[in-house]
């Protein structure tokens, strides 16, 4: 049995500006906002690892605010090495510390193309990095809440098909990744679960009529299809100084198409125990969804 947590919150830098015109005096104290996200999400994964988790999901850009709600060249420069950054550094400090696998999604920086990314990195117990995922669908649009303009920010994974949705096997399971708008793609979740993944986590920043009904089937109906467990995540309250408000709802999903029972009285985690040993077990449904697949 796998106990698994999600984080659900929102930027905790606290001097954040009251206008979007006025986000320039940011420009210089960019360090002490990540670190300050970064002193937020230690104390969250203290919080799970004392309730039992043994792997979490940090929230999609998790050191940051969602930037993306408006186009200014300030956030480029939260962007960091996936390897060696300040916000992973942290990480493998904590996920060492504690014990725990941590997925760590953040923006990053690729030091030998300058290119930038929307990237989770997963992190063993041990605090090695076992790799990363790059998010591979990028979101340019707007809703009758407000506009995500992803692609001024960073570009879709550049990894080959066969390579685009890696799976990690760490010390609790074999983990997939995919990120906030990933998960309206078909075949995503197909992918990792063919590739092995037993538990995917999709950490995600959203907001809208039609995100907030489709949360509550796409994960049910993924799992359920694929036989795996997925943990989707989504920031919980609003941020200065855009107030765009996020509804949370983090939630896990297991293979027979339920959601798990919540463990956690914490406001900022989702916490659930994942039975991986039942994925072995046949369908209670009877279907074999996989070997009967006619493509």
């Amino acid at each position: 049995m796998l106990r698994a947590a999600l984080t659900q919150t929102v930027n905790a830098y606290e001097d954040m500006p009251a206008r979007v015109a006025d986000l320039g005096r940011l420009r210089g104290r960019l360090g002490a906002l990540r670190e300050a996200n970064l002193e937020h999400h230690r104390q969250l994964l203290r919080e799970a690892r004392k309730r039992g988790a043994r792997a979490v999901c940090l929230g999609e850009l998790f050191p940051a605010p969602y930037f993306a709600l408006g186009k200014d060249p300030l956030w480029r420069g939260l962007a960091e090495d996936a390897a060696k950054g300040p916000s992973v550094s942290a990480m493998r400090r904590a996920a060492a510390e504690l014990g725990l696998v941590v997925v760590a999604p953040i923006y990053e920086a690729d030091p030998r193309t300058g290119r930038r990314y929307n990237t989770a990195v997963v992190i063993e117990a041990d605090g090695r990095v076992l790799g990363k995922y790059r998010k591979a669908h990028i979101p340019c649009g707007e809703n009758e809440q407000g506009s995500f303009n992803e692609t001024y920010y960073y570009g879709r994974s550049d990894r080959g098909r066969k390579w685009l949705y890696p799976v990690f096997k760490t010390s609790v399971g074999r983990i997939g990744v995919s990120i906030c708008y990933d998960r309206h793609f078909e075949g995503v979740a197909g992918a990792l679960a063919r590739a092995g993944a037993q538990v995917i986590f999709s950490p995600a920043v959203t907001f809208g009529e039609k995100s907030r009904r489709l949360w509550d089937l796409e994960f049910l109906v993924d799992a359920g299809r694929h036989r795996v467990f997925i943990g989707g995540s989504n920031r919980l309250g609003a941020e200065r100084p855009w107030n765009q408000r996020y509804f949370g709802a983090g939630y896990f999903a297991g293979p027979d198409g339920r959601k798990l029972p919540e463990l956690s009285d914490h406001p900022n985690l989702v916490i659930a125990d994942l039975d991986l040993g039942s994925l072995g077990r046949p369908d209670p449904s009877g279907w074999n969804l996989r070997r009967d697949e006619r493509r």
